[in-house]
């Protein structure tokens, strides 16, 4: 990934001393909590490469679930989150991998409460940048920069083509999409990342494509 500006390479406004093991990890975990849709009741952490090695000196602890509550990487709450989560009920584990991961910044997270549960793969790329690589077993790539669509779909004709008139109709720019399955004819899944922010009513219409089964944003 290219970057941008000499602030892409220093990174965002954080807590902690590290942009790529503290201010990386904390977007993955918001990232993840934004997914979900809600605080869970558990959370694991598996920890791969560089950050299973130095994750608690580092605070890549703290700062995934810190983004996990919901804190930026700039809140000053994100050091006492392990805490917080402990008080707010949430049951969470961290496992340290012996696998070693294509990226030495990679996590696994699992959270779930007795609804639903989620797994997500994120690498955090330097600078405060990420990207999800796996959520639900379906691969894609993610940076979480901006507003961003994750619509769940039948692998059938016209799914993909109804979505991007819709978005066409509204002049959303679309800046990244890709389209994931496990086996053809399948659910898969479309990840699209836009320009603008997408409204609720937007993702209504959506929701009425013929074959989508769910609609998703991250990010404003």
């Amino acid at each position: 990934m290219k970057y941008r500006s000499v602030f892409d390479i220093i990174g965002p406004i954080m807590i902690g001393p590290s942009s790529s093991h503290t201010a990386g990890a904390a977007r993955i975990g918001r990232i993840a909590r934004s997914i979900f849709g809600r605080e869970p009741e558990w959370v694991e952490i598996l920890l791969y490469g560089s950050f299973a090695k130095t994750y608690k000196g580092h605070g890549t602890d703290v700062a995934l679930i810190g983004g996990i509550l919901d804190y930026d990487t700039f809140d000053q709450r994100i050091v006492e989150a392990l805490v917080m989560a402990e008080k707010k009920g949430i049951i969470v584990s961290f496992f340290e991998e012996e696998a070693v991961p294509e990226h030495p910044n990679t996590v696994k997270i699992r959270m779930g409460d007795e609804e639903n549960r989620l797994e997500l793969v994120g690498i955090s790329i330097g600078g405060g940048k990420v990207e999800i690589i796996e959520l639900d077993g379906f691969q894609l790539e993610l940076s979480g920069n901006g507003p961003s669509l994750l619509i769940v779909h039948n692998d059938r004709f016209g799914a993909i083509a109804g979505v991007s008139e819709i978005l066409a109709r509204n002049e959303i720019n679309i800046a990244q999409m890709k389209v994931s399955r496990k086996e053809k004819g399948k659910k898969a899944l479309m990840t699209i990342e836009v320009d603008q922010n997408i409204r609720k009513d937007l993702m209504d219409e959506v929701a009425k494509v013929p074959n989508i089964l769910q609609v998703t944003k991250i990010n404003d």
